[in-house]
């Protein structure tokens, strides 16, 4: 279904509004890259801070500067079932290819009442789910087993695996099936995910480094783990620094150095990398041969 380097994109801010210029060239720029696939109004992309037109209007931009070059998984998820569903039937509409959806958040749902919210979202939607369980930041975290009986879900078509649990991905292979699609949602974890049968990442490192991480992606698919065990040392660095300070500080700031275009600023509650941060970017940057 989906593969390879995917980022999870941030929006840019310009004094306090969405710059709609600057996304289409970094959604351009992705592209001629080699990125496979977008996400926007992913976590990194502060979809938190996003309002209902706001939220729609990244995705929009996103799908229209992506021109059909690429799929755009559209961020969709939210602690409210309803709220999802208004978020997916905009994305279908809007013409994206799957939506990205994360465990309710704050809630702290069952396994039984994350099981009911993702098969909510399928009756209401036949929009592709990709469902992103990131339990550091939702709390509630989607197990192998419940995500075993998610995949039985005709519409749910692949996860985005941020518990840093490795084991999970041969479980789920099990379970779900070795045609399921899972993706990475750790860039530092990356290589022994598909190692052990993983397609892809939705990376945040992705966003400043897009070619070398399509090359990383490119050699997992070809089997070639020398090559991408040389790349992944190049980029390790960068995946750490990414989150110096709270994401998407770090990775914005990166974005500033390289794209004159691109301004780091964030929304609160996320504030600007420190300058710790930023020196341990620019060290980072430099080592991977970025700048």
């Amino acid at each position: 279904m989906f593969s390879g380097s995917i980022p999870a994109l941030v929006t840019p801010f310009r004094d306090g509004a969405f710059d709609a210029p600057a996304f289409a060239r970094l959604v351009d720029w992705q592209i001629k890259e080699g990125t496979s696939a977008l996400v926007p109004c992913g976590t990194t992309g502060e979809s938190p801070t996003l309002g209902f037109e706001e939220h729609y209007r990244v995705i929009d931009c996103c799908i229209e500067a992506a021109a059909g070059r690429v799929p755009v998984i559209a961020g969709c998820g939210s602690n409210d079932t309803a709220t999802a569903i208004r978020h997916m039937r905009h994305a279908q509409a809007a013409g994206a290819d799957a939506a990205l959806v994360v465990a309710p958040y704050y809630n702290k749902p069952s396994q039984e009442g994350l099981i009911a919210h993702y098969k909510a979202l399928a009756e209401a939607s036949d929009l592709p789910i990709v469902v992103y369980n990131v339990p550091s930041r939702t709390v509630a975290d989607i197990s192998a087993e419940t995500m075993c009986r998610l995949a039985e879900i005709p519409s749910v078509v692949a996860i985005k695996d941020a518990s840093g649990d490795l084991a999970r991905v041969t479980i789920q292979r099990a379970g779900a099936g070795k045609d399921f699609c899972q993706l990475s949602g750790n860039d530092d974890l990356w290589l022994p995910h598909a190692v052990m049968g993983g397609a892809g990442c939705i990376s945040v490192t992705a966003n400043v480094a897009p070619r070398l991480c399509a090359d990383f992606a490119a050699a997992c698919a070809a089997g070639d783990w020398a090559r991408a065990l040389t790349l992944h040392d190049r980029l390790f660095g960068l995946h750490k620094a990414m989150f110096s300070d709270t994401s998407p500080g770090p990775v914005k700031y990166a974005l500033s150095r390289l794209h004159d275009w691109f301004s780091p600023e964030v929304r609160l509650p996320i504030i600007p990398a420190s300058d710790a941060s930023c020196k341990a970017v620019d060290a980072a940057m430099a080592a991977a041969g970025v700048i």
